[in-house]
């Protein structure tokens, strides 16, 4: 049974005074269809405002090209606006790696295309500034996280500044935002100075005038500089992607304009005991009755997942998940996490099938360093390039544990794990790194994958994978002769899908050549290329725009003409369907 105050979010006026409030303390505008669910950050932070207090509504996907009547039916909040662009970037959820219009969105109603703009943040928040210049306005999500700062923008192909300045917002919580956002709730609420509000953690602003010198404090090239000079920019980026890594980071300062751009260091990472509290939220882990007898895409494929933890130490030079995570891994109790497997069973179509017992990289859970004091002090970027930290704990004992609960719950019949997993946490080049690996490994296939076991070597060559913060190919070699052991001595079929890029900075159309011709991917039906997207806040993109590597700032070639970057991924597709092909006839025959 739901707490009383457990009120599904009003959308409309109607929906408002059926909950009989005269007022309303926060309004919360997102570029996603709203779901109940912990997998949508909107519903979250909703949820956990809601549990000290705060009267939420949400306004889904409005209308930014008519009258503006979405935005105005609510009137304005006693407290703020927040404002995301909704589970992705909106660019990355509108275009392809070719820039070409994509056709549908995952995250709205019957997979419609077009109901969010390019550059949702900037353009809600405009909106909102203009219709209630008095009412402040919290950007957060994806999109305001990774353009907290000077980043390098693919679709418009040039330098873009902090996503305070374009979008003109009073502030910017990035990251994970239950703890911002709720000291953000509690200071306005409390009618905090400037002055106080702007030393909370986890939070950016854009401040008039010249900043005060002081310790603790990184000043990075300001944001014309670095459109002047590429190097500057990857210089930047190396300082930042280095204090994002830390455990106790600086103040960063980046001038722009008349002014600049201050990002305080975030919150601890959190305790199981936090990240207990954000899951025990009364979520439905519906979609809202407004979309009532509509398919929501994104919600079909992880209604029956259950995440287990938080952040990535993985460090792929490609990935945003650390930027907006972080590197430290923030795990559940068990205890919380049986609490919603058991759930599951009282949700409509539940058959006893867990999508997914996973998180970004899903067999983090529980891992950390032996010991704090060396994390603490730590600048390394990744806990496992160039190769794997000798002070982390990858022991898989406890995860094993888990998954064995898991399926002894009652109404379970199977938990798969759909996300993605690091096999350089329970292999090396010459066997497995520790008495746990082995059965992980073998429970992995044969327990916990829905016919495909899919992981991501990314290439083949070992100079673009050093590009990429990926580990050797050999790595993947070892894990296939492992697979096909684990297939053979089970008598099952269990198929290995490898996921590649093309196009990324380093490779070249000599590389996809050889990817595609790679004798260890004879017999493996390959389909799973992506084209290389520079996304903001990451160091591949950085490498796209400016040539340089941000972690040793020399030279790296880059394919940025979009004909031959087309020519890299049909390459691939081209040869490696056909080598497929030939592997898999020979196999058959000579069994």
């Amino acid at each position: 049974m739901q707490p009383e105050n457990a009120y599904m979010f009003p959308t409309s006026v109607k929906e408002v005074q059926a909950l009989g409030w005269d007022y309303i303390d926060v309004i919360m505008v997102t570029g996603d269809a709203f779901v109940d669910h912990p997998s949508f950050g909107t519903a979250v932070i909703a949820r956990w405002l809601q549990k000290w207090g705060y009267r939420v509504a949400v306004v889904p996907q409005p209308n930014w090209r008519d009258d503006l009547r979405d935005f105005r039916k609510l009137g304005a909040p006693r407290l703020y606006f927040g404002v995301n662009a909704g589970a992705m970037d909106s660019m990355v959820n509108h275009y392809t790696a070719s820039k070409r219009l994509r056709h549908d969105d995952a995250y709205t109603p019957e997979g419609k295309a077009g109901a969010r703009p390019d550059y949702a943040v900037t353009v809600y928040t405009k909106i909102l500034k203009e219709l209630y210049p008095d009412v402040p306005v919290i950007i957060g999500g994806i999109e305001a996280s990774l353009r907290r700062l000077t980043h390098y923008d693919y679709w418009k192909d040039c330098l873009m500044p902090s996503i305070l300045v374009t979008s003109g917002a009073d502030y910017l919580c990035y990251g994970m935002g239950e703890r911002p956002m709720l000291a953000l709730t509690k200071g306005i609420e409390n009618g905090w100075n400037r002055h106080r509000m702007e030393a909370i953690p986890q939070i950016a602003v854009f401040k008039t005038g010249a900043w005060k010198e002081k310790e603790g404090v990184l000043v990075l090239h300001g944001f014309e500089e670095c459109q002047k000079d590429k190097f500057k920019f990857a210089e930047n980026f190396h300082w930042i992607e280095t204090h994002a890594n830390l455990m106790h980071p600086d103040t960063i300062i980046e001038p722009v304009g008349d002014g600049y751009v201050q990002i305080n260091p975030p919150y601890p990472t959190a305790t199981t005991e936090e990240m207990d509290s954000y899951w025990d939220l009364p979520f439905t882990k519906l979609p809202h009755p407004r979309y009532k007898g509509k398919r929501i895409p994104a919600y079909d494929m992880i209604k029956f997942s259950v995440c287990t933890h938080r952040g990535c130490f993985g460090g792929c030079n490609f990935c945003t998940i650390a930027a907006h995570q972080g590197k430290f891994i923030s795990s559940r109790s068990e205890a919380s996490i049986l609490k919603e497997v058991r759930a599951l069973n009282n949700l409509p179509d539940f058959a006893g099938n867990i999508s997914d017992v996973g998180a970004p990289t899903a067999n983090m859970y529980g891992m950390h360093g032996k010991n704090q004091d060396i994390c603490a002090k730590c600048r390394r970027r990744s806990c496992l390039f160039p190769a794997r930290c000798p002070n982390l704990d990858c022991d898989h004992t406890r995860l094993l544990d888990l998954y064995h609960r898991i399926d002894s719950t009652k109404g379970i019949r199977h938990s798969y794990i759909g996300s993605g997993i690091r096999y350089d946490l329970f292999l090396t080049e010459d066997g497995f790194v520790d008495e746990s690996s082995k059965p992980y490994l073998k429970e992995l296939v044969l327990d916990h994958t829905s016919g495909r076991l899919k992981v991501a070597p990314e290439h083949t060559e070992d100079h673009v994978l050093q590009k990429m913060g990926k580990p050797s190919f050999r790595l993947f070699e070892r894990l296939r002769k492992e697979f096909d052991r684990v297939n053979r001595e089970a008598g099952t079929h269990v198929g290995l899908v490898p996921y590649f890029i093309s196009s990324h900075p380093g490779c070249t159309l000599k590389d996809m050549e050889r990817l595609a011709n790679h004798p260890a991917l004879r017999g493996i039906w390959m389909d799973q290329v992506q084209d290389f997207t520079p996304t903001p806040m990451t160091t591949s993109s950085v490498m796209f725009w400016s040539g340089y590597d941000p972690r040793d700032l020399k030279p790296v070639f880059t394919e940025r003409d979009m004909e031959r970057k087309r020519m890299q991924k049909s390459f691939f597709f081209k040869n490696s369907s056909k080598k497929s092909r030939e592997g898999i006839a020979k196999s058959k025959k000579g069994n």
